[in-house]
Parts: C-alpha cells; sequence; structure tokens
C-alpha cells in the first residue's frame, strides 16, 4: 500500500470551508502575491500568456487578469510549452511530489518562460509545533502528526534545478504575527484551510487536555507585547526559467582571462608547498 503525504479529500473539505469564511483569513497570500507583483515588475518583459496553479482560485485570479488558473492537482491540467509564465500559488507544500509540480510548469512553459512559485517554509510555525509536541510528550509519552512539515530553502532551492530550470534563485520572507493565544492561532489556521490534512493524522479527536497545556506552555515560552503571543511564518520564492540558448551561459573551467587579484588590487602570493606525509613504519 503506498504511503500518502495528504489527504486531498481533507485538505479539499478544509479549503472550501475557508473559502466560504467572511471575511477571509488570507493575509498570506496578500503578502505572497505582494511579493510576487514586486518580482515581475523587476523582470522587463509583458507576459501574454500567464497561468496560476493554486488551491485558492478566488483569490489568486485577482493577480493576473485573464491567467489560466489551474487547480493544483497532482497532474496539473498545463499543456506543454503553452505559457510565457506559470507562478505556483501558496499550494506546494502540500504537494506529495514538489519536483514532479515544478517538472510540470517548467514542461508548460514556452523557451525563455519564467516559474515562479511560492510556499510556507520549514520556519512556520516553529513555535506551535514545539508547544505541541512538548504538551503530548508530557501527556501521552508519544508524538503524533499535528503540523506539516515544511521545505527548507535550501531543499526547496535545489528543486529547481532538478526540475531542469535555468538561473534558479530561491529566497524567503520572514512574517511574525501576533495572536491572543494559541488557540486563536489554531482558530486562524483553519480559516486559512491550513489546519491538518496530513494523511497520517490521528482520525479520533485530540484531548481537550492537550491544547490546554499547549497554549499554557505557548504563553510562556513565546510571548509578545500586550500578553499575546508570536508566531512565525515563512515565505519561500522559488524562480526559475525554462532554458533557451539567450540566456547567461556558465563559462568552462580555465576559460578566464582576467586574474582575481587584479580585480580585488591583491597581490597574489603562491601557496607553500605542503609538508610531506609523515611514513609509516
Amino acid at each position: 500500500m503506498t504511503a500518502h503525504l495528504t489527504d486531498r479529500r481533507a485538505l479539499n473539505r478544509f479549503r472550501a470551508r475557508a473559502a466560504r469564511r467572511q471575511p477571509p483569513a488570507d493575509f498570506l497570500h496578500i503578502e505572497a502575491a505582494a511579493e510576487i507583483k514586486e518580482r515581475l515588475a523587476e523582470v522587463n518583459r509583458s507576459f501574454t500568456a500567464p497561468a496560476i496553479v493554486t488551491g485558492w482560485p478566488a483569490f489568486w485570479v485577482e493577480l493576473l487578469p485573464g491567467a489560466r488558473i489551474v487547480a493544483d492537482a497532482p497532474t496539473l491540467d498545463l499543456a506543454p510549452a503553452a505559457h510565457d509564465l506559470v507562478i505556483h500559488a501558496m499550494a506546494l507544500h502540500w504537494a506529495e511530489d514538489p519536483v514532479g509540480q515544478l517538472v510540470q510548469c517548467r514542461r508548460a512553459l514556452c523557451p525563455d518562460g519564467l516559474m515562479l512559485a511560492v510556499a510556507p517554509g520549514g520556519r512556520t510555525l516553529t513555535e506551535l509545533r514545539a508547544v505541541l509536541a512538548e504538551a503530548e510528550a508530557a501527556l501521552t509519552g508519544g508524538l503524533s502528526p499535528r503540523v506539516l512539515p515544511m521545505g527548507e530553502i535550501r531543499d526547496l532551492g535545489a528543486l529547481l534545478q532538478r526540475a531542469g530550470l535555468a538561473l534558479p534563485v530561491a529566497d524567503s520572507v520572514q512574517l511574525t504575527a501576533s495572536y491572543a493565544d494559541a488557540i486563536a492561532l489554531m482558530h486562524d489556521l483553519r480559516a486559512m484551510g491550513e489546519t491538518n490534512a496530513l494523511d497520517a493524522r490521528h482520525r479520533r479527536p485530540a484531548p481537550r487536555s492537550l491544547f490546554a497545556e499547549a497554549s499554557r506552555l505557548y504563553a510562556r515560552n513565546f510571548p509578545a507585547e500586550g500578553g499575546r503571543i508570536r508566531a512565525s511564518f515563512e515565505l519561500i520564492f522559488l524562480t526559475g526559467w525554462a532554458p533557451h540558448e539567450s540566456q547567461p551561459q556558465p563559462l568552462p573551467p580555465g576559460s578566464a582571462r582576467a586574474r582575481l587579484a587584479d580585480a580585488l588590487g591583491s597581490e597574489e602570493r603562491p601557496l607553500p608547498d605542503p609538508a610531506p606525509f609523515p611514513r609509516q613504519s
């Protein structure tokens, strides 16, 4: 039997419930969209055939009016070489196969097309993860999967090259929010559609004492001003291009025509010969 990371039925149910909420709890999407707009503004190009892969079509359709909206299913509904811009928006963290998602985005790009992805990163909800683990270990003597594991920037950045994208760049934005208490934070995560949809999660309800103890630990260990608590969120941005001959290419080793010492205005000194290894008797 194949193990799965995500219970897609539960994820879709949680997203549908969150989409009905008014006002929407979309501050992370607002921050992500603002950063995407800024990155697009820095690219000296007009995109005529964009596509956006997301689980939140009602929000992201406003980013690029006329863009094709594609659900973040395991198999993306994208035609090969059909788009000059593909944005993977706030969904990569729930993907069973993140590199497969990026490969499909790259195949959907025409030559020299741009791929942008944004998703929560590994420093997201570090405080909540810590207090839930401490509380559950103290109360039950064990741990269960309660917060989705999210990728670190180095690992996610490496996926760009594995997906065959050129000129790869990975960067992140760190955000901090404050809440009345841990229960308010968990209610907000529910409103975002980001509650526990792990396939390995326990199906039976958690004891009330677990969340009461986690809330107590949270207030003690991660306080914010005014008797509130702080919560960390990280947004990781991945940028890559479909390969094209017009793009800068790395020079072969040994082809440099200038010395680094001249560029730095320093004196070049040869390294001393290494000392011989002692002979063993």
